[in-house]
This record gives C-alpha cells, sequence and structure tokens, in this order.
C-alpha cells in the first residue's frame, strides 16, 4: 500500500504494464492509468458488457458508430438496448418505442438477433476463460472473475490482466467491457457501475465509506418492499444501515438482518463458483395487495412465465426445471421445485409445472409476492427437442417463436394467449 502523500500504483489501461509514479505509460505512451492503492492486492473482479446488443450491433454495422442505436420492437414495442449515444437523448431500457423516437426522430430501431449476440457472449467467456477457471456468468453480458491466485500463473497482477482483457475483447470481437476490481464480488459489481462505458474502476477498503452515503436501494436485493420496510424504521441510507449492530440487525429486520447490515459494509462473502452459471434467472413479483386464491396467483404466474421464458432465451439457455417461489404476509418464503421432461423455454410448460406447484401452497394463507426461476441451465439448442410422448411439440415451438416474432415488431401487447387477459371482478 502507497504511504501518505505517495502516489499510488497503477496499471496501463492500453498495454497492462504496472506503473509507479509515471503521469503516462513509458511503454507504450498511453495517459490511460488508473490507480488505487490496493490495485495489486485485489482479485475479484465483475466484467459488464457496456450496452451489449445495440454495441454488437454497430460492431457489424460500422456506419452507425456515432448514430443512436436502439435494440427493440417496431413503433408499438419497447427499448431492449440502447446505446449510449441514444442514453443521450434520455433513452433508456424498457422505454415505449414511441417515446424513444419522440425524444430521438433519429433514432436508428434494431431488430433484436439474440443467436448473435450469444456468440459475441461465448467469445467473451472463452478470453475469460484463459485467464482464471474461475469464471461464473451472471448473465449474456455479466460475469464475475476470481483472479487470486493467479500472478504467478501471468507473471502479472490480476489488475494487469483485466487491463489486457479489455483490450483483447474490443480488439478481438469489437464490443468494449467495463470493469470492477475489488475484494468481492458485491463491490465488484458496484465498482463495474462506477465508470461505464469502458471503465476501470477499483474499490478497496474504502468499501463502506463510498456505500455509506447511498441509498439502500443501491444495495442489489433491496426492492421496493424492503425499501418501503426499512423506511418505517427511519433507515433510507446504507450508512443508517451500517451503524446497526447484530442483535439490531435481527430484531428490526429478522434472520437476514445481519447479512444485509454486512452488505451495506460492503461485506460479501459469496465465493465465485462456475457450476453456479446463471442461477438467478428468474421473474417475481410483489402484490399491492395479499392474495390466497388459486385463481388470483395463477394470474400473477402467467405473466412471470412469459418473462422467465423470454430470459432464458436472452441469455442463450433452456431451462431442465422450474422453482416456484412464495412469500406469505409475514414474509415467511416457500420455495418448491419441479423437473421438467424436457428442457424447455415454452411459457407454457413453465406454467404447467409451476401451476401444478402452486396447487398443493393454496390452502388459505394470504401471500405477498410469487416468483418463478430456472432449475438447471443448458444451451438454449437443447430446447423442446421433439418428444414422442408429445408430438405437438415442434408445433408449440414454432407457434411460440411466430408470437415472439409479432411482439418483437409490434410490441408486446401485439398478441397474447387467453389465460394473459385480464379478469373480470
Amino acid at each position: 500500500m502507497a504511504g501518505a502523500g505517495l502516489t499510488p500504483p497503477g496499471i496501463c489501461r492500453d498495454c497492462g504494464a504496472v506503473l509507479a509514479a509515471a503521469p503516462s505509460c513509458p511503454n507504450c505512451r498511453s495517459s490511460r492509468i488508473v490507480r488505487h492503492p490496493q490495485i495489486l492486492e485485489l482479485g475479484i473482479a465483475h466484467i459488464d458488457c457496456d450496452a451489449f446488443y445495440a454495441s454488437v450491433e454497430k460492431r457489424d454495422r460500422p456506419e452507425l458508430a456515432a448514430r443512436p442505436v436502439v435494440v427493440g420492437g417496431g413503433s408499438r414495442g419497447v427499448v431492449t438496448a440502447a446505446c449510449y449515444v441514444a442514453r443521450m437523448y434520455g433513452i433508456r431500457s424498457a422505454m415505449p418505442m414511441f417515446k424513444a423516437l419522440k425524444a430521438c426522430p433519429d433514432l436508428v430501431v434494431i431488430k433484436p438477433d439474440f443467436a448473435k449476440y450469444v456468440a459475441a457472449s461465448r467469445q467473451i467467456r472463452a478470453l475469460m476463460a484463459e485467464l482464471t477457471p474461475l469464471v461464473q456468468p451472471l448473465s449474456i453480458d455479466e460475469a464475475v472473475l476470481d483472479l487470486r491466485g493467479t500472478t504467478e500463473l501471468h507473471q502479472a497482477p490480476p489488475a494487469a490482466m483485466l487491463a489486457r482483457l479489455a483490450r483483447r475483447v474490443e480488439a478481438e470481437i469489437g464490443v468494449t467491457i467495463s470493469v470492477g476490481l475489488a475484494r468481492n464480488r458485491l463491490m465488484s459489481k458496484i465498482a463495474a457501475g462506477r465508470d461505464k462505458p469502458r471503465g476501470f474502476c477499483v474499490i478497496g477498503d474504502e468499501a463502506a465509506a463510498i456505500l455509506a452515503p447511498e441509498s439502500v436501494r443501491r444495495l442489489p436485493g433491496i426492492g421496493p418492499a424492503l425499501e418501503k420496510r426499512l423506511a418505517a424504521l427511519g433507515i433510507a441510507t446504507l450508512g443508517q444501515l451500517q451503524t446497526l449492530s447484530e442483535a439490531e440487525a435481527r430484531r428490526l429486520l429478522g434472520e437476514d438482518g445481519p447479512s444485509l447490515c454486512e452488505r451495506a459494509r460492503g461485506i460479501d462473502h459469496r465465493a465465485v463458483d462456475p457450476r453456479r452459471e446463471t442461477k438467478s434467472i428468474s421473474a417475481e413479483t410483489t402484490f399491492e395487495q395479499d392474495r390466497a386464491t388459486q385463481a388470483e396467483l395463477e394470474a400473477r404466474l402467467w405473466p412471470l412465465c412469459e418473462k422467465l421464458a423470454r430470459r432464458l432465451r436472452e441469455a442463450g439457455f433452456a431451462t431442465q426445471g422450474v422453482v416456484l417461489k412464495l412469500k406469505t404476509a409475514h414474509f415467511a418464503s416457500r420455495t418448491r421445485q419441479q423437473r421438467l421432461p424436457t428442457p424447455s423455454v415454452l411459457p407454457d410448460r413453465l406454467f404447467d409445472a409451476a401451476r401444478a406447484l402452486l396447487q398443493k401452497e393454496v390452502d388459505g394463507t394470504m401471500f405477498r409476492l410469487i416468483g418463478i426461476g430456472a432449475a438447471g441451465l443448458v444451451p438454449l439448442d437443447q430446447a423442446d427437442p421433439p418428444d414422442l410422448a408429445d408430438p405437438g411439440t415442434a408445433q408449440k415451438v414454432a407457434a411460440q417463436q411466430a408470437i415472439d416474432q409479432l411482439r418483437a415488431r409490434f410490441g408486446p401487447g401485439a398478441i397474447g394467449k387467453g389465460r394473459g387477459l385480464p379478469r373480470s371482478a
């Protein structure tokens, strides 16, 4: 660690050289230097591709490099991804396309090509795997790496290898990434989002001080419902969470309270586990009013199955099973799991399995949340194979593809199934 008043060590972002006090790199003359007192000690990295879908499209159409580009549906659709030029106009993911076009009439709208995005994602993962076997993909455009203990192997600290990785991804694959480097997964993720695009942010011992003034929503895992609960306790910032003792946290917030306060201080004990690849593909919703009946819960479950199916396809996976998640009005969680006969991304198959699980839980209990998740991910090309026991599989796949194409062109409300229609009171 650098002493008081000394220039901290740095890494050249263009060649990966380790630097002392020089303002520019003596090897390549670059002035893109990232410095931090602990930059040579830290080894957990979060990699986040910058505006991934839009970046892949710009790579393949260089004439669009300086143009505002979004990936998404037609004039009645929504924005799936927006490049950074488009974001200067206030355009964001999930924005209705008509609003995006109103904000920027010159906007270039491109239909999604998920096969192309999956291919680029796999190329990036292959480069990551050259640095360490401890690579845990989190989505199609994010992964966390554990580079601790690799310095001798690469004859360079993790920070240097990450700088070289960023340059290789840009040169060989044609997209850019942002890097977060820290002591643990939580802080590396937060670091990766602080300096986008083409960012390289390092967070060390100052983690708690960085988090303290932030809203509690800044912490992954704190959603609107928990934010409201914390607000009722007079807790609005992570700094206020940091001050709670373990006993106070448990008394006020239940069994999860102490771990929540640890995360508020920047402490995270999760390991990087390649076997838990994209474990968290799921969808859930919290009700404005508690629900108890099968019909009420099924009405909320179906759109979640459609959302889960879409997220699986976007990430390049199919699921071997479903996980039903319920949370009671008293915050007690119930989790039930069902394996599918074959891997699938069909919303109907996900719904049928989840509905069977739900029927066993409807017993008069009031529920405040319902969710569905994937269990056992396999590559997308294994989804919904021909099945002698279900000769209609090919027709179901074709029908779903037709629905997806119509929604991509005309928007998510263009077509749907009867069970997705609003029910009369």
